[in-house]
C-alpha cells in the first residue's frame, strides 16, 4: 500500500521569532524546532513535499543590496528568491536530516531550487500590491520611487514599503524532478518562496521576472499537481475561528468546502491572515475532489501537527 502524500506549507515569519532574533543562527533554531513536529508525520507514515514562505528573508537580501550598492551589483528578485531557496533549503535539510537519524529513520532530503511559471499578461504586473523589503520614511520612499522607479505603498502604520506583482502561479516548472524523487523515497524541499518567478517567452525559453509568488497558492498547485492527500498549513494557531478576537469567536474542527466558500464570502477569516491560506486550501481540495480524490486541507500550528493528525485538534477543510 502506498503511503499517504502531505505538501507541507511553512511560512517565512516562522522562522524569525521577533526582531531581536533573526540572525542566521536564530532562524536554524527555530527550523530545528519545527522539524521535530514534521518528524512527527514521517514517522507515522506520511511521504512529504516540504514548502517554506521566505519574505522576511528576502527582505535582508534586497535590504544588504541597498546597503551595498556602491561597492556591488544589487541583486535582482528573482535571484533573491533563488538564494533563500538554498539557504532556507539548507537549514531545513540539515535540520531534518539530523533529526531523522536520531529517530533511527534513513531518508534522503533533497532541497530543489524550484522555478514557478506566471503568466507575463497577468493583471497582477499592472498592479503591484506585495509590499517586499525594509520600511522607509515618506521622504526616503519618494526618493527610492524616483531612483529606481518603484512603487511603494504605506504599511500598516509602519512606514513605507516597495510593492512588487504577485502573479497566480501556473506551472511548476521541476514537477517531474519532485515527482521521481518522492518515487525513490526522499523527503524534497521545493517551492520556496512560492517558486523562483518566471514567465516562458515565445521561443519557449524561461526568463525571471520582478514579482513575488504567494507560497500557499504555489502550494496548493503542487499539492494538486502531485494528487497528494493533503495540504498543511502550518500556522500561529492550532485551529481556524470564526468571529475571531469577539465574544463570539469559535474554533472550528472542520470546513466542508461550501462553509469554507460561504465564510470567506461572509469575510471571516481577515483578507491579509487567514483567508489566503483557506482560500489555498480550498483550491486545492476542491481540483482533488473533481479529479475524484479526496485530498483534504489542514490548518494547525507546527506544535499541534500530531494531535491534529488524531483529529484532536486543528481545522480540517474538505470533508463534506
Amino acid at each position: 500500500m502506498n503511503k499517504p502524500l502531505a505538501v507541507v506549507a511553512v511560512g517565512g515569519n516562522a522562522l524569525i521569532q521577533d526582531d531581536k532574533h533573526n540572525s542566521i543562527p536564530d532562524q536554524y533554531d527555530a527550523v530545528t524546532d519545527s522539524v521535530r513536529h514534521i518528524c512527527d508525520m514521517i514517522e507515522a507514515g506520511w511521504e512529504m513535499v516540504l514548502t517554506h514562505g521566505n519574505g522576511p528573508q528576502v527582505g535582508f537580501i534586497l535590504r544588504r543590496s541597498e546597503l551595498s550598492s556602491r561597492e556591488v551589483a544589487p541583486v535582482p528578485l528573482d535571484y533573491a528568491v533563488g538564494d533563500t531557496q538554498g539557504a532556507i533549503g539548507y537549514m531545513f535539510q540539515k535540520a531534518l536530516s539530523n533529526e531523522l537519524n536520531r529517530r533511527g529513520i534513513h531518508k534522503s532530503v533533497v532541497s530543489l531550487v524550484t522555478q514557478t511559471r506566471v503568466d507575463a499578461n497577468d493583471p497582477a504586473f499592472l498592479h503591484p500590491t506585495k509590499p517586499i523589503g525594509a520600511f522607509f520614511d515618506r521622504a526616503t520612499a519618494l526618493d527610492r520611487q524616483r531612483e529606481f522607479g518603484w512603487t511603494l505603498m504605506e504599511d500598516a502604520g509602519r512606514g513605507w514599503r516597495r510593492t512588487v506583482p504577485s502573479p497566480q502561479p501556473l506551472e511548476i516548472i521541476e514537477l517531474e524532478v519532485i515527482t521521481s524523487l518522492l518515487k525513490q523515497g526522499c523527503i524534497v524541499i521545493a517551492c520556496g518562496g512560492g517558486g523562483i518567478p518566471v514567465i516562458r517567452d515565445e521561443c519557449g525559453a524561461l526568463r525571471g521576472t520582478e514579482a513575488v509568488i504567494d507560497k500557499d497558492l504555489a502550494s496548493a498547485l503542487l499539492a494538486e499537481k502531485l494528487n497528494a492527500d493533503m495540504l498543511l498549513i502550518p500556522t500561529g494557531v492550532e485551529q481556524v475561528a470564526v468571529n475571531f478576537g469577539t465574544p463570539e469567536q469559535r474554533w472550528l474542527d472542520k470546513l466542508s468546502i461550501s462553509e469554507a466558500q460561504r465564510l470567506i464570502a461572509e469575510g471571516q477569516f481577515g483578507a491579509g491572515s487567514m483567508q489566503p491560506k483557506v482560500e489555498a486550501i480550498l483550491g486545492f481540495v476542491t481540483q482533488s475532489h473533481a479529479k475524484g480524490k479526496k485530498g483534504q486541507g489542514l490548518i494547525t500550528s507546527p506544535q499541534a501537527i500530531k494531535a491534529a493528525l488524531e483529529h484532536k485538534t486543528g481545522t480540517w477543510i474538505g470533508e463534506e
